[in-house]
């Protein structure tokens, strides 16, 4: 099949393939596609661990309520009004709150995670670089995939991917049929070669000078990953962090549909909500999980925010709502949050990690469109009002 990138858009008739990423992603169809990701793409599993490490269970009334827009909201209101499908919230590692609003969901249902997969991807590379596969972020990206040299990534290095300040690509716009991310969903799902697609992307600004958020960029850092540990990126997933976490589920990543398959390391992780909790709680634990130091302790502090200009809450862009900073594949907070920061995906996937709190919130979603900044103020006005209400009864 050509490759999308050498299609010219404009000339040729929209097939089914092009659609199929709009029609996954539609209400209420999305309520059941994203609970069972796994019967409409190739998967490869990112296997548990023979042990369970169990979460203690000590749940409370959570009858308060949260202030947006004037009003005040029950958080049955918020699920409603924010299509929530799962959420559980832990204090002390202990699960305090658990429901499950979606038609399709429980306990046991993997959720798709989109680009909360992107804070999955950072915890990976931290690992990889203290094990020593990884030189440093300051390697190229070229040094682990010779393939991008001559593209507009050849001098960019994986700290600039971390925190998305390549100045490779356009902005990140699923409303315009021939935008990048476009062009990558259609080579996902209708067997186009996505290489070919990051590849082809132009240098919109010098390098390290300003954030622009991009999947691409963490799509490349999962295939650096992959060519420095000579594993995929499920199989390096569940040796250094799924089994480690105890786990009560395997957890999959879906593939591209042509081959040689490769995994959506920015947006195709699948979980259960209550095993992505535990994700928050190793961030909120400075990286410790059943005794062990599984992410090194500075790895997880870089992820709560830096000193970077460019990178602060309010200085993002137009990539960024204006209540976010971002670093190292996490959205931050900054200070009138306590320093709270969470992984984000569309269609409202949350986790959100307070640390001062010793909180960790798992929200999931099924927004009718992927991106919109009314309901994640509302969202994260709520999970801010949750966390204060666990910080004030310690």
């Amino acid at each position: 099949m050509t490759s999308t990138t050498e299609r010219p858009a404009a000339s040729r008739e929209p097939s089914w393939w092009d659609k199929q990423g709009d029609l996954i992603m539609r209400r209420p169809f999305n309520e059941w596609t994203f609970t069972h990701m796994n019967w409409l793409m190739p998967t490869e599993r990112v296997a548990r661990g023979a042990t369970e490490l169990p979460l203690p269970v000590d749940h409370q009334p959570l009858s308060l309520t949260y202030r947006f827009e004037e009003h005040d909201h029950t958080l049955a209101e918020l699920h409603r009004r924010t299509h929530t499908t799962a959420f559980v919230v832990l204090h002390r590692g202990a699960i305090v709150h658990e429901s499950y609003p979606g038609a399709f969901t429980g306990p046991r249902s993997r959720m798709q995670l989109f680009s909360l997969s992107k804070s999955v991807m950072s915890i990976l590379v931290g690992v990889a670089i203290h094990d020593g596969v990884i030189g440093s972020e300051k390697d190229r990206i070229t040094d682990y995939r010779p393939d991008f040299l001559g593209t507009a990534y050849e001098e960019n290095t994986i700290a600039e991917l971390l925190d998305m300040t390549t100045g490779v690509g356009d902005l990140e716009t699923w409303e315009v049929s021939d935008s990048g991310i476009k062009r990558f969903e259609q080579a996902v799902m209708g067997g186009g070669d996505i290489a070919d697609v990051v590849r082809a992307a132009t240098r919109t600004a010098p390098a390290g000078e300003r954030f622009n958020y991009s999947t691409f960029d963490t799509q490349i850092l999962g295939w650096v990953l992959e060519a420095a540990t000579g594993q995929s990126l499920a199989a390096y997933a569940s040796e250094r962090l799924w089994q480690k976490l105890g786990c009560d589920r395997d957890a999959y990543y879906w593939l591209t549909r042509g081959k040689p398959r490769t995994a959506i390391g920015a947006g195709s992780f699948n979980a259960t909500a209550r095993d992505v909790a535990r994700i928050g709680l190793l961030m909120t634990n400075d990286g410790v999980a059943g005794g062990e130091q599984i992410v090194p302790q500075e790895w997880v502090r870089r992820s709560r925010g830096n000193d970077r200009p460019q990178l602060a809450v309010g200085a993002l862009g137009p990539s960024g709502y204006a209540h976010y900073g971002y670093a190292n594949q996490w959205w931050t907070l900054g200070p009138e949050s306590f320093n709270a920061f969470t992984g984000l995906g569309v269609h409202g996937q949350y986790l959100y990690v307070d640390p001062s709190a010793e909180v960790v919130i798992v929200k999931c979603s099924a927004w009718p469109t992927q991106d919109d900044e009314r309901r994640d103020a509302e969202t994260v006005a709520a999970l801010r009002r949750v966390a204060d209400h666990f910080a004030t009864t310690r």
